[in-house]
């Protein structure tokens, strides 16, 4: 009954907040514009004010925030940052210079706010727009209206604005390229101002005082040319010197009345584009295409016209008086609507409300009885159901406990042949009579394998009696550093091998706690085993004890640099068969739970933290008062040797050592790619004394490939990473190693699978389990087949030289090769870093894939042809021997005449007369 309730007052809900929010939801979005301005004059900034909120009264739904920065850079820095944080959708910005207000302008960008540059740029791209009059035209109006007022000799100060502002530098760059290509105006000195007419008065004294005959001063701005007229005006030289300026602003001491008044000969219309400002805004808010660059009309404004455009600028000023009250009347009668508007809304919901409650009652009543008749039908349908899953769940419990136990009695019949065969492998090991390094690294390959498998199994027998809660703790005093020691050994040497940082700390060497150490040494192992498995070579792993004085607990930590685990993931770690969404090794996925199960037996607990790799920690008790006295035991204590029992046979290096390469024996080069370790040391151990042989292990198979150019690679398919497929076909498809055969080895024998590997370009796939001899010959047949395609080449080389011909890399390679040389074969200086430079690949990889393709030195290669087209020339030609040398690209002739006669056993001289 309460869930109908529930269910029939939603429906009321949403109908009255779609009444109520029809409104809301029609209304245009709402939109905030932030504008940082500079520090303008007052007529300006009014002028510029005005017209942008003229504008925005057009558009009820965007507000217009301005915060003016008074010409000062680090608070107009501080505005953008607060308009920033504001998120406002459009950020409009004037910037009182380009460098500094650059950094800001691209954060606000970059955070996605599109900025709208008005007036002056900033240094790079990253705005959306730009508004502005254009100031190198300003530069070129003032110009070319001086130069057509005369054509006598004319002298010129420049008035400069703000140094380092875009104004001041594209002003004045279009009013000099104007100056500069008019004979008769000269400008004679250049003053440096700040926008201001105070900033240029001392130096103007300065000028006019040491220059005589000067005829027109160009200041930036209109301030600073009325600083100008008077300082002029001061000096009796307001007849004779001519000022024209720039903004051209209506108003007192605008650029227009000055104009007017004749204390400016003119004046250049800067026009401060307020309004279209706004405009690009909403363009751009809109998603409307909008220009990088909107630039704004300009015109020169002097007697003849100034009276025209001041009465223009007072009739628009007029207009948007007008149409300012106009929109405050529009406001009031908005206010008013939205009012009324409201208050119907507020009647005909209490209307519907009471309507909808009246038609509630009356339906609730049937529905509750219509609900009490299904509840009482499924109560029966469910009981029936419980019934049947009781019944299903104690045969599904029959069932499984028979597979379990046929599970568990398997395993221990495996236990006993592998018992049997780790037996005769030691003896073996320990039989002197066998000296052979390589079937000594096989009977050792086969003892740590078998090892293997018998501690999984015990894993699985140990799992089994965790879940029956067969497990009976035997704990006994044990001295925890010695105890912790002892493994640490059995994992030194792999830690070694690896380059691993593996180190073991306590702050406290006497601790003895009690701990059953059969157990605990599982523990340890799964932890050490999994940080090991996990951490890439040259890593860190580390095992620090931390007896914590002030409480009864010792901690103990395990600490890796690997992968570490997924944060979403770390609650499920400890859960059995659970493996990470970044695991991709194999695993059985029982070892953690095992030893969360044996560290509770201990009353104790394990936590898990995963940050740059992940940490371990298991809380033991330091004291017995937490065991019952059945669980404890008595054993010796722990004696610190040099060699333990323990074995780890997951990282038993192989015993034999490679057969040392003779010095001057020049071998091919194998690269094998694969993941399983074993399989590694196997093929290495097999191949080492017919082939110099690289290992990667999948994660770097590519650099590797890059880093050696081997003769062959053997590439395993399932590899982290990418898979064997992606490398063959990124090695096939790349210059520096298209010419290597690839032999994929994997277990995948399927027709997809075989497909393809033939697709990524491999020349061989093989699938396991596979017959050495099988692959040991497919190399033999892969490299002398890679000899014949090298006689090939080395035979036809001179005819290598039309792409279209041919349909391999290495055929297209060798002609681009060929190509580039003839190209510079007059060139004595040109290298094999040259060489290798315009190919776009190395020294030494243009030098190992020119051996592997054609068996010569490419220094070799290079001298062979210039003396093949040096022969040519002495058949053909009437050069001298002279010439010939130095067309060929031989320092010297003496040089040229020793190396042909080295290579044809004929000096120049006498093979031109033969």
């Amino acid at each position: 009954m309460i869930k109908i309730r529930k269910f029939y007052f939603l429906k009321l809900f949403i109908l009255i907040n779609f009444l109520f929010g029809c409104s809301n939801n029609s209304e245009i979005k709402k939109y905030t514009i932030g504008f940082s301005q500079t520090g303008f004059n007052d007529e300006w900034r009014k002028s510029m004010n005005e017209a942008m909120e003229i504008q925005i009264g057009f558009y009820p739904n965007v507000n217009l925030q301005i915060l003016d920065s008074k010409d000062d850079i680090d608070k107009q820095i501080k505005d953008i940052e607060q308009l920033i944080s504001e998120k406002v959708d459009i950020l409009i910005v004037s910037p009182i210079k380009s460098k500094p207000i650059t950094p800001i302008v691209e954060k606000a960008f970059k955070k996605g706010i599109p900025v709208l540059v008005v007036d002056r740029k900033i240094d790079g791209d990253n705005y959306r727009a730009y508004l502005g009059g254009d100031n190198y035209q300003v530069g070129n109006n003032a110009a070319n209206y001086l130069a057509a007022l005369t054509r006598n000799p004319k002298s010129i100060i420049e008035i400069k604005g703000l140094k380092g502002s875009s104004p001041a530098l594209e002003r004045s760059s279009g009013f000099n390229d104007i100056i500069d290509t008019t004979p008769n105006l000269k400008v004679v000195k250049t003053i440096e101002g700040n926008w201001e007419s105070y900033s240029i008065k001392d130096n103007l004294r300065h000028v006019l005082d040491s220059l005589k005959d000067i005829d027109y001063i160009f200041a930036h701005n209109d301030r600073m040319a009325l600083g100008a007229f008077e300082v002029t005006k001061e000096k009796k030289l307001e007849n004779k010197v001519k000022i024209i300026g720039v903004d051209g602003l209506n108003g007192p001491n605008g650029g227009i009345q000055l104009v007017k008044e004749k204390k400016l000969l003119a004046t250049i219309l800067y026009p401060t584009g307020g309004d279209e400002a706004i405009r690009l805004a909403l363009k751009i808010l809109n998603g409307e295409p909008v220009a990088k660059n909107n630039i704004l009309s300009t015109i020169v404004i002097d007697s003849r016209n100034a009276d025209i455009m001041s009465n223009q600028f007072d009739k628009i000023n007029q207009h948007q008086h007008d149409i300012e009250r106009q929109q405050e009347k529009i406001k009031q009668q908005e206010k008013t609507y939205t009012t009324q508007n409201n208050a119907l809304k507020l009647l005909l919901g209490l209307l519907i409300l009471s309507v909808l409650l009246i038609a509630y009652s009356i339906y609730s009543g049937y529905n509750i009885r219509k609900k009490k008749r299904e509840l009482e039908l499924r109560n029966k349908k469910i009981t029936i159901q419980r019934n049947q899953i009781k019944k299903i769940a104690e045969e599904v419990k029959i069932s499984n406990d028979a597979k379990v136990n046929f599970f568990t009695g398997l395993s221990h019949e495996f236990k006993t042949p592998i018992t049997l065969i780790l037996s005769s492998i030691e003896s073996l090991k320990e039989n002197k009579v066998i000296r052979d390094n390589k079937l000594l690294n096989e009977i050792n390959l086969i003892f740590n394998n078998s090892k293997r498998l018998l501690r999984l199994i015990n894993q699985l027998l140990d799992f089994r009696k965790i879940e029956d809660r067969k497990f009976n703790l035997k704990a006994s005093k044990t001295n925890l550093s010695k105890f912790s020691k002892k493994i640490f050994k059995d994992f030194e040497r792999e830690a070694q091998k690896r380059n691993i940082k593996f180190s073991i700390k306590t702050n406290n060497e006497d601790l003895s706690i009690y701990l059953d150490r059969n157990l605990m040494d599982k523990v340890y192992f799964n932890l050490l085993s999994n940080a090991f498995k996990f951490t890439p070579n040259n890593g860190t792993i580390s095992i620090e004890i931390i007896d914590d004085l002030n409480t009864n607990f010792v901690k103990i930590h395990f600490k890796d640099s690997g992968i570490g685990i997924p944060k979403q993931e770390l609650q499920k770690v400890f859960k059995a068969f659970f493996q990470g969404s970044n695991n991709n090794k194999t695993s059985s996925g029982i070892g953690l739970h095992l030893s969360k199960e044996f560290v509770e037996l201990h009353k104790g607990s394990i936590d898990v933290i995963s940050k740059h790799g992940a940490e371990f920690i298991i809380t033991l008790y330091k004291d017995n008062v937490h065991l019952n006295s059945d669980e404890i035991i008595f054993e010796p204590d722990i004696i610190d040797e040099s060699i333990t029992d323990l074995n780890i046979e997951d990282y038993e290096d192989d015993s034999f050592s490679e057969k040392p390469l003779l010095q001057g024996e020049e071998r091919y080069s194998i690269l094998i790619i694969e993941d399983n370790l074993d399989l590694i040391k196997y093929l290495k151990g097999k191949f080492s004394s017919d082939y110099v042989v690289y290992v990667s292990d999948g994660s770097d198979g590519i650099e590797k490939a890059l880093e050696f150019i081997p003769d062959i690679i053997i590439c395993d398919v399932n590899l982290p990473g990418k898979s064997g497929f992606e490398i063959c076909k990124t090695l096939k498809t790349d210059l520096r190693t298209s010419h290597i055969p690839n032999i994929i080895l994997t277990a995948l024998n399927n027709k997809e699978s075989y497909i393809k590997g033939l697709e990524s370009g491999t020349d061989l796939y093989l699938t396991k389990p596979f017959s050495f001899a099988i692959l040991s010959q497919s190399v033999k047949t892969l490299l002398y087949n890679r000899e014949k395609l090298r006689y090939y080449y080395i035979n036809n080389v001179h005819t290598i030289d039309a792409p279209e011909r041919f349909g391999t890399f290495e055929q297209d390679f060798i002609s681009k090769v060929n190509e580039l040389i003839t190209e510079n074969l007059d060139n004595s200086r040109f290298s094999v870093e040259q060489l290798a430079s315009s190919l776009d690949i190395s020294r030494i990889q243009l030098y190992r894939k020119i051996k592997a393709i054609l068996g010569v030195n490419i220094s070799d290669y290079i001298q062979n042809i210039r003396l093949e087209k040096a022969k040519i020339l002495l058949q053909e030609s009437s050069l001298t021997i002279s010439e010939i040398a130095y067309s060929t690209g031989f320092s010297s002739p003496n040089y040229f005449s020793t190396s042909f006669k080295n290579k044809y056993n004929k000096s120049p001289k006498a093979y031109r007369e033969e």
